[in-house]
């Protein structure tokens, strides 16, 4: 049983690595439409500055809970 959980684990930093990269390639195309919003208009460095800093997190969370458990992997 805990060899599954070890694997869910792992898919599971597979599908936020996954994500996170996906949020890298969108966020161009959706910054000109959040540049058409007025209220946006302002801030638009700060939100692209989120979004991208979603995707990093998205992608190092992912990255470390693959290795963690492929270490716990290997170790059984």
């Amino acid at each position: 049983m805990e060899k599954q959980k070890i694997l869910l684990h792992i898919s599971w930093g597979v599908l936020l690595t996954i994500t996170g990269i996906a949020v890298f390639f969108r966020i161009p195309q959706v910054m000109p439409r959040i540049a058409q919003i007025e209220q946006f208009a302002s801030v638009l460095f700060f939100i692209r500055f989120c979004l991208y800093l979603l995707g990093v997190l998205l992608i190092g969370g992912g990255v470390k809970k693959i290795i963690e458990n492929y270490r716990q992997l290997k170790k059984k």
